[in-house]
C-alpha cells in the first residue's frame, strides 16, 4: 500500500491529473472514507483530469452521474444513500457492465458483492493538522504498474 499526504485541494487535483496521464480506462477505482474525508474531490478532480469540462454533482442523491471525457466514459457513484445493495439492479448498473469505463465508487461496501472487483483501492482519512491522507492500494497487475508510476512521481509540483 503507497500513502500520500495532501495539504491542499491542489495537491490533490495534483495527483488526480497524474493519474488521469497514466489512462486509467477501463477500471475499478472504490474511494473509501468517512465523510468530509475528500473522496467526492478527488472524484472530480480525476473526471476534469480526463478531460471533461462541465460541472460535475456530486452523485449522493442520485447515486450514479456518468461523465463521457475524451478518455472513455466515466461512472461515479456515491452509495451512501443506498438503503438496499439490490437498488443498484434498479439504477441499471448492469447495463453499464456492458461497456469500458472507468468506475469510481464511493460508500462500495454498502453494495460491494454486486459490483465490480476493484482494480484500484483508495483510503482517504483526515489528520488532525487537517491535512488529507490517501492510502492507495492496487489489486490488478496493470493497476499495480500505474501505482509503481505514481509513486515513482511523487514530486507533483
Amino acid at each position: 500500500m503507497k500513502r500520500w499526504i495532501f495539504g491542499s485541494l491542489v495537491e490533490t487535483e495534483a495527483w488526480a491529473a497524474h493519474l488521469a496521464a497514466l489512462g486509467p480506462i477501463p477500471g475499478v477505482i472504490y474511494l473509501r472514507g468517512d465523510l468530509g474525508a475528500g473522496k467526492t474531490s478527488l472524484a472530480r478532480a480525476l473526471i476534469h483530469s480526463l478531460g471533461y469540462v462541465g460541472r460535475v454533482r456530486s452523485p449522493t442523491y442520485t447515486l450514479v452521474e456518468a461523465y463521457p471525457t475524451p478518455a472513455g466514459m466515466v461512472l461515479h457513484l456515491d452509495l451512501y444513500r443506498l438503503q438496499a445493495a439490490e437498488e443498484l439492479e434498479f439504477l441499471g448498473v448492469r447495463d453499464y457492465l456492458e461497456r469500458p469505463a472507468l468506475w469510481l465508487i464511493e460508500w462500495p461496501q454498502r453494495a460491494e458483492a454486486l459490483l465490480p472487483k476493484p482494480d484500484l483501492e483508495l483510503h482517504m482519512s483526515i489528520l488532525a493538522s487537517g491535512e488529507h491522507v490517501l492510502q492507495v492500494l492496487a489489486r490488478t497487475p496493470p493497476w499495480q504498474e500505474r501505482l509503481h508510476q505514481l509513486d515513482r512521481g511523487r514530486d507533483l509540483s
